[in-house]
């Protein structure tokens, strides 16, 4: 299996999780009187199973990350913290970007005026950048993906 069908895999696996927890949540209680529409011990069961499958899938995928190289100094796991971190800065940036060039209007010279502390167009130069740095980095690891068996 490669790495790429892999992570297909645990996000399938994560979506089915939360169906079964949300019909779940739907038949723990019930009227006194009623049935559950399920069975919850049945679907209980499916959840571990499924946990079971996803921790072993999970420790195969962190294994491959840890293992295979990206580039002469990092690990592709390296590069992954490097591309959450890229996209973690420039949300911050993007947003701060917005909140200083949002404009308040007054009409009255009693009112309060707001300036904005930073160089907008600046730190949304900045914030433009770190998306070209992500992209071009989630590119190059989305095709590794595709190339890589995942270990055992």
């Amino acid at each position: 299996m490669k790495l790429a069908e892999a992570l297909i895999l645990r996000a399938d696996y994560q979506k089915r999780i939360q169906q079964l927890r949300n019909r779940l949540e739907h038949c723990v209680k019930v009227q006194e009187g009623e049935e559950p529409a399920e069975n919850p011990q049945v679907l209980l069961s499916e959840i571990e199973a499924i946990f079971k499958e996803l921790t072993g899938l999970i420790q195969r995928i962190n294994r491959t990350n840890c293992q295979v190289r990206f580039d002469e100094k990092r690990t592709l796991a390296d590069a992954l913290v490097e591309r959450d971190l890229l996209l973690n800065k420039r949300g911050i940036l993007a947003q701060v970007a917005v909140n200083a060039s949002i404009k308040h209007d007054r009409f009255s010279r009693s009112e309060v005026k707001f300036i904005s502390t930073i160089d907008v167009a600046e730190t949304q130069k900045q914030a433009d950048q770190l998306s070209r740095e992500f992209r071009e980095l989630d590119t190059r690891i989305q095709g590794m993906n595709w190339t890589i068996d995942l270990m055992e």
